[in-house]
């Protein structure tokens, strides 16, 4: 496919706008984006940016300041003790200037990971079963155990006796298993 602004150039963007029901598309190479800002075909040339797009994701804040909220209290600026770096600055770049930023933007990120991540915010990652068999029993103690002490501050010791049962079990089973593998 050939852009639509040059017409001589492979369209490597491609996009798609639909408004009040009407879909139109527009596809542009790399150079005709990067001149046009990528994004001021559909914004009339207002030369809003992909880096706007993802600053928008970012931004935490109110969209309209509250200006009886101003006269009480001035902005807070958060800035990176070792970077200097400011959120401001972060949400438009959209990386970090340095490691201590990740501490000290901690509290704005919470929101951000949830929104981008489905609610998650805490990675559990995936572990291959051909590999991780024994990992995964592991894991399962690991959980069994702290529901173990959680049953045993709350004196539900009937059903601790049958959460440390279930541990003994599946120790059982993993120590087979190492041993089945020797």
């Amino acid at each position: 496919m050939v852009c639509q602004e040059c017409n001589e150039r492979p369209a490597a963007l491609h996009f798609t706008k639909i408004i009040n029901g009407e879909k139109s598309e527009i596809h542009i190479c790399e150079q005709c984006a990067q001149e046009k800002g990528s994004m001021s075909m559909f914004t009339g040339g207002s030369g809003f940016s992909i880096n706007n797009l993802i600053a928008g994701l970012l931004n935490t804040e109110q969209a309209i300041p509250n200006p009886q909220q101003e006269e009480l209290d001035p902005p807070k600026i958060l800035q990176c003790e070792r970077c200097k770096m400011t959120f401001q600055q972060f949400t438009k770049i959209g990386r970090f200037g340095c490691s201590e930023c990740y501490h000290t933007f901690s509290d704005k990120m919470q929101p951000i990971l949830k929104r981008l991540h489905s609610g998650n915010t805490v990675h559990a990652g995936k572990i291959p079963k051909r590999i991780g068999g024994s990992m995964h029993v592991r894991k399962e103690i690991d959980a069994l155990r702290e529901e173990l002490q959680e049953l045993i501050l709350q004196e539900e010791f009937e059903s601790a006796a049958n959460t440390r049962d279930r541990i003994r079990e599946l120790e059982r089973q993993l120590s087979e298993k190492r041993e089945g593998e020797q």
